[in-house]
């Protein structure tokens, strides 16, 4: 074997050695409500540990013994870290003896919350599976706001903006659309309204009062990149070049910044944010608005 390619198995085998392997492991989510609060808990926990991949066993809507054993049943089969919110003490009981014998972690993650809240404000908890999604003016107000939002989206209804909590502008590629679904499923109204080159921004857009404009941009590095993605092996023509251009899309950030600045909206640059932190960027920019 020559010496050369002798060197590069070692450092080849060295690398391996030094990258992390990725740990499977199971992870059971039993909820007497939707489970959405435990996934959400698991995601910001295992985003935590990069060489861990959690294997995700859901069993919602738990409400019987005939239920809670089944899933119980599941756990045998399948051993790993089990995440809990369950009410009723009977069901509870009976999943944290049964894990108990199984030598399984449970960890009920609503607890020290609850616990906090109870010393707090000196009140007992209600004990209502699934509280937070009754059909309550909450509930309603977020299906009003869904719907508004899917009427309002890519520049639609432009004539009905005051009614809006955000209008979310920007050149294309910028995420207006999935980040105002996800404001809309927080029960904030949001309309957007795409920036485009040859075309003028509505003139309702200038006279809103109600709505907080906010304008998102990006890198145009990135934007590039991105707008060759979507387009892909596709024959577009002339067209499709411009729309992925880096000296046009510089110019097109240039006159959104521009158009943000002229009229005081706030920007937020989106190149390195995912769509939960832009919208979670905008309900700051609200809440303090709506404070003043």
């Amino acid at each position: 074997m020559a010496r050369g390619q002798g060197q590069a198995e070692k450092t080849v085998a060295a690398k391996r050695k030094t990258q992390p392997i990725a740990t499977f492991f199971h992870v059971h989510l039993v909820s007497d409500s939707t489970g959405e609060t435990l996934n959400a808990m698991l995601k910001a926990t295992a985003s935590q540990f990069a060489a861990a991949k959690p294997l995700e066993h859901i069993y919602a809507l738990i409400r019987s013994r005939a239920q809670m054993e089944k899933t119980l049943a599941e756990i045998e089969a399948s051993p790993g870290l089990v995440l809990y919110t369950v009410i009723n003490p009977e069901l509870r009981r009976l999943l944290e003896i049964r894990c108990s014998e199984l030598q399984t972690p449970a960890i009920s993650v609503l607890d020290p919350l609850l616990h906090a809240f109870t010393d707090y404000l000196g009140l007992e908890t209600t004990l209502r599976p699934g509280a937070q999604h009754e059909l309550n003016d909450a509930y309603f107000k977020r299906i009003a706001a869904l719907d508004y939002t899917l009427s309002h989206d890519d520049g639609q209804m432009t004539w009905d903006l005051e009614p809006a909590d955000v209008v979310v502008i920007g050149v294309s590629r910028t995420s207006k659309t999935p980040t105002c679904m996800y404001l809309a499923n927080r029960g904030v109204k949001a309309a957007n309204i795409p920036l485009v080159p040859t075309t003028d921004p509505p003139p309702e857009l200038f006279s809103l009062r109600k709505p907080l404009v906010v304008g998102l941009v990006a890198s145009p590095e990135r934007l590039s990149q991105i707008r060759q993605s979507r387009l892909g092996g596709l024959n577009a023509g002339d067209a499709a070049e411009e729309y992925s251009d880096l000296d046009l899309i510089r110019q097109e950030v240039v006159r959104a910044k521009r158009l943000c600045t002229k009229h005081r909206w706030p920007m937020i640059d989106v190149t390195r944010k995912s769509v939960e932190e832009t919208a979670a960027a905008i309900l700051t920019k609200l809440s303090a608005r709506q404070n003043q």
